[in-house]
């Protein structure tokens, strides 16, 4: 490719993304703003909420995880909301991995940090992930709130968690565009609701 034919894959790139975000507005606004005021309530009645993924998922579940204990915005000072990303520990995960296969590395962790009334947020492009299916069930059977931002056409996840936040497109890298989007979206919406 030459300059102006990368020039005119930005510009066109940039195109498809405006558009999706505009339909994710439109499409899931509401429950974008449900959500948020489930996890405000979630952490309101002592809870906290834990978050996980899959590679680009789990890097999205770290960075969620700092935005809810530091803060989104610089010029606010508020409370440390409990949040815990279940994809930043090595040892934990291996150590699963090892003992009970790679398919039980969340689902041990929630049986071991989740409570009835805490919330399970996963993320998955796909919606099947194995091992996020399984931390799902596990969150149910203790009595927890599960929520899936999710892509394409949610997967097997869509039907499984009590919220699913799907972003309907086929693009790995779109679908993951929009879900560092929402996050922002419902960090601040939270921060709006508890301080």
């Amino acid at each position: 490719m030459n300059n102006d034919e990368k020039l005119n894959y930005i510009i066109e790139l940039g195109n498809k993304c405006a558009i999706l975000r505009k339909a994710v507005t439109a499409e899931l606004g509401q429950i974008i703003l449900d959500t948020a005021a489930v996890m405000s309530a979630v952490i309101g009645s002592g809870g906290k909420i834990l978050i996980t993924g899959n590679g680009g998922s789990a890097a999205d579940a770290s960075h969620f995880a700092g935005e809810m204990i530091v803060r989104l915005s610089s010029d606010k000072n508020r409370q440390s909301l409990p949040a815990i990303a279940l994809c930043v520990d090595p040892a934990v995960m291996t150590a699963a991995a090892n003992d009970y296969g790679y398919d039980r590395i969340f689902s041990r962790q929630v049986e071991g940090l989740g409570n009835k009334g805490d919330m399970l947020f996963v993320m998955s492009t796909s919606g099947n992930s194995t091992n996020i299916i399984k931390a799902v069930q596990v969150a149910k059977e203790q009595g927890m709130i599960s929520v899936g931002l999710l892509g394409g056409t949610g997967g097997k996840l869509a039907k499984l968690v009590d919220r699913a936040i799907v972003i309907p497109h086929p693009s790995t890298q779109r679908i993951q565009e929009e879900h560092i989007f929402i996050i922002h979206l419902l960090v601040g919406l939270v921060e709006s609701d508890l301080v």
